[in-house]
Order: C-alpha cells, then sequence, then structure tokens
C-alpha cells in the first residue's frame, strides 16, 4: 500500500510539472501568484507597471488556462470569455481592493499598454501574413466579404429598427462591432476612433461594444458547427476543408505553410520599433488629416504589405512579435478589460431579447451572403460561409475556436483574410462614416 501510493504520489508530482498555467509549471505558477496574492492582501503592491502585471498576468493566464480545459465551453471562446467576466464580477462584488484595481489602472490607462498591444497584434497580423495569402486570398474572399459586410449591416439595422431599437445605436454600437474582427484588432481600435470623435472616454464605449462581439462569436461558432456536419452529408457542397475548387487550378499550399523557425531576439526588436513607427506614424496621419490615428495604422501597415516594401527581417520580427504579445498577453489584456473596461452593471443593461436577436440576424447573414456568394467565386460553399462566419469571431480566438469546431484548422491563412482585412474595412468605413454624421 505504501508503495502503491509512493508511486501516485509521484505520479501527481509529474503530472503537476507537465501542467502549465499561461506559459508557466504549475507549481511554479503557485509560488508566484501566493507571493501577488498576499501582496495585494496587505496592499502593498507597487502602484506601476510592475504591479500591474503582476496582476493583470496571474489572473489572465488562470482564467485562460480554467476556460481552456472545460470541456465544449472551450471550443466556444471559453478562455476569452472567463478572462473578460470573471474579474468584472470580481470587481462588481468588491472582491479587489484598491490597491489592485490602482497597479492595474497605471498599466492599461495611464501607461497605454493597450496601445502596445494594438500595434503588436495590428503590424505583426498583416505584415505577416505571406503576400500570396493577402492577395488570392482577397481577390477570392473580398467580394463575399464585402457584399457580407453590406447585406449584415443592412439586415441587423432593419431588424433592430422593426424591434424599436434606434438606427444609430444598433449600426454604429450593435452591428458593427460583431463584424469589427475581435477586441484586440477590432473593438479597440474601434473604441478609439469613437472616442476621437464623440469625444466620449473608451473605457465607456468599450463596454457597450464588447457584449456584441461575444455574442456574435457564441453564434458563429454554432452555425458553423451545424455547416461542418451538413458538409458531411452534403459532400457536393463540402471541399472537405479546401476552399478553392480544384479545377481552378490554385495552388495556395506553399503559401499556407506556417513559418516554425527559431525565435530570433533581435527581430523580435526590431518588430517592436517597427510597430510603434507604424503606430506613431497613424498618429501624424491624424494630424494633418483628423482621421483617427489607430485606424490609419492598419492602411499603413497593408498599404505596405502589399506594394511588397518592407524587407522580410522585419516582417519576420513583427510576426515573431505578434506571436509573443499574442500568446502571452491576450488573456492577462482580457482580464485587465474586463477590470476596467466592462463595468457589469452597464453590460447586462445592454443585453435585451431586442439585443440578442439583431447580433444574431447580423451573423446568420454575413454566413448566408458567404455561402451563396461563393457559387459564383469557383469556392466550396460550406468552406467558404465557414470563413465568413470568421467575420463575426473574437479576433484570432474566434477563428482558432471555429476552425477547430469544424476541424478544419487548414483554413487558418483565409480566416485571418476574412477576419483582419474584414474587420479592418469595418473599422476605417464606419468611423468615416460616423465621422460624417457625427
Amino acid at each position: 500500500m505504501k508503495n502503491t501510493a509512493q508511486q501516485s504520489g509521484v505520479t501527481f508530482k509529474e503530472k503537476a510539472k507537465k501542467f502549465y498555467v499561461g506559459p508557466v509549471p504549475l507549481p511554479v505558477y503557485l509560488t508566484l501568484s501566493l507571493v501577488i496574492l498576499a501582496t495585494a492582501l496587505f496592499q502593498q503592491l507597487p502602484v506601476n507597471m510592475l504591479g500591474g502585471f503582476a496582476v493583470i498576468l496571474t489572473l489572465g493566464w488562470l482564467l485562460g488556462t480554467i476556460g481552456a480545459n472545460i470541456p465544449g465551453f472551450k471550443n466556444f471562446g471559453g478562455p476569452a470569455i472567463l478572462s473578460l467576466l470573471v474579474p468584472s464580477i470580481m470587481v462588481f462584488f468588491n472582491l479587489l481592493n484598491d490597491n489592485v484595481l490602482a497597479s492595474t489602472d497605471i498599466l492599461m490607462k495611464q501607461a497605454n499598454f493597450l496601445y502596445f498591444y494594438i500595434a503588436c497584434l495590428v503590424c505583426g497580423s498583416i505584415l505577416g501574413m505571406n503576400r500570396i495569402i493577402l492577395v488570392q486570398g482577397l481577390m477570392r474572399m473580398i467580394i463575399p466579404m464585402l457584399i457580407g459586410m453590406i447585406c449584415a449591416m443592412g439586415v441587423g439595422t432593419l431588424v433592430g429598427v422593426l424591434l424599436g431599437l434606434e438606427w444609430q445605436q444598433t449600426l454604429f454600437f450593435i452591428v458593427t462591432p460583431v463584424l469589427a474582427g475581435g477586441i484586440g484588432e477590432g473593438i479597440l481600435p474601434l473604441s478609439l476612433g469613437y472616442s476621437a470623435i464623440t469625444g466620449l472616454g473608451s473605457e465607456q464605449l468599450v463596454a457597450q461594444l464588447i457584449p456584441a462581439t461575444i455574442i456574435g462569436n457564441f453564434f458563429a461558432i454554432m452555425c458553423s458547427a451545424i455547416l461542418s456536419r451538413w458538409g458531411e452529408k452534403r459532400p457536393d457542397l463540402s471541399g472537405s476543408g479546401q476552399l478553392i475548387k480544384a479545377k481552378d487550378g490554385v495552388d495556395m499550399s506553399d503559401a499556407m505553410k506556417e513559418d516554425n523557425s527559431p525565435i530570433d531576439v533581435k527581430l523580435m526588436g526590431a518588430g517592436v520599433l517597427t510597430a510603434c513607427t507604424l503606430f506613431i506614424t497613424g498618429s501624424l496621419l491624424q494630424y494633418f488629416t483628423g482621421f483617427p490615428g489607430p485606424v490609419l495604422m492598419i492602411v499603413v501597415a497593408a498599404f505596405l504589405k502589399y506594394i511588397n516594401v518592407v524587407p522580410k527581417e522585419t516582417e519576420k520580427g513583427s510576426k515573431q512579435l505578434y506571436k509573443f504579445i499574442s500568446g502571452n498577453f491576450t488573456f492577462p489584456l482580457m482580464a485587465g478589460l474586463g477590470m476596467l473596461y466592462i463595468p457589469l452593471k452597464d453590460v447586462i443593461g445592454v443585453l435585451t431579447w431586442q439585443y440578442f436577436l439583431v447580433v444574431i440576424s447580423t451573423v446568420f447573414t454575413v454566413i448566408a451572403t458567404g455561402f451563396f456568394v461563393s457559387r459564383f467565386m469557383n469556392m466550396y460553399p460550406i468552406e467558404a460561409a465557414i470563413i465568413s462566419a470568421c467575420q463575426s469571431g473574437m479576433g484570432g480566438t474566434g477563428d482558432v475556436a471555429i476552425l477547430s469546431t469544424t476541424n478544419r484548422m487548414n483554413l487558418m491563412p483565409f480566416a485571418q483574410v476574412a477576419t483582419r482585412l474584414g474587420g479592418a474595412i469595418t473599422v476605417i468605413s464606419m468611423t468615416a462614416i460616423l465621422r460624417m454624421i457625427f
């Protein structure tokens, strides 16, 4: 018996060492988090970036890991949802003291970690995208993407008006965030653009925009799962993971290969400078044009990628920085957003049955448009519809959830085109329309 207990004890220790919370082994995470928790209870956390990082990293990694290990829920954006909602609930019930909130506030708001995150993700995702995919994928997806976006905005707004909602509120604060391309690359730049135009605080706008993205992500995943099952029964409609029909003769296999080369810290350093420079370029253009800088940053990055003038080393560094930031700071950032930007009382206030119906009608229109338009673009309808669903997901997190649910992860490059560029087009066009109306 004793020997069995020892064996089981060793097995447990081995499992604990192999289990990671975020990028940290469980025993190490428990040790570090206990120190931070004790310091927070005595309200001795440094009110600077170090204290802020300690709070959001320990909380975000924990919630992200829990969400990723809940069966079923993990396929519906569980890590992102928990990382957003749990901190908001903790603030609502006063479970976080002033020291914790002050440390987080100085990192997220005063030090503008939000801006740094946005710059790294937007620039890295666009500059790091394979140019063949950007050109070929854009050529294939731009028509269903644009038609779907226009139809979804029209149908969603019409449904909202018929249900008694104001068209401006419906279009700009319910329909648009569903199609904005996620939180980091969509909602945050959109909120900054709205803030620059309306004068309202970005945190207030984020709280109004995020619920539509979360609900849209849920419905997009469910629709994609149904489409995948339908494709099994109707093989004539499905390419079994292939988007473009074989007779077209377009070979995207080389472009779809992932770069698995070792991380180069020097190139990542160049990626930091590139992201900062592009963000500052957007700010400079804002000075001359009056158009929101974060949105102009997207335009500049996409233009540079299209004309192919950025050195390959710089693109690689931006891509590696994107992977590092998105892989380590996404859920911590969402935890910070939940604490500071999502007042639970305000979020609950917007969640009415009319709100749900508007979001659902928007997502359904995007997916249906992709399905039917694909017939004229020599694409498989099921795959095109699933990629169109990614327009309604929570950025990269939504793409992974949708494609993993449908067992079509090889479509990730096309999903990125739909999500990133579709979201960028949505953010740019709707910010411009709001500016003209306002």
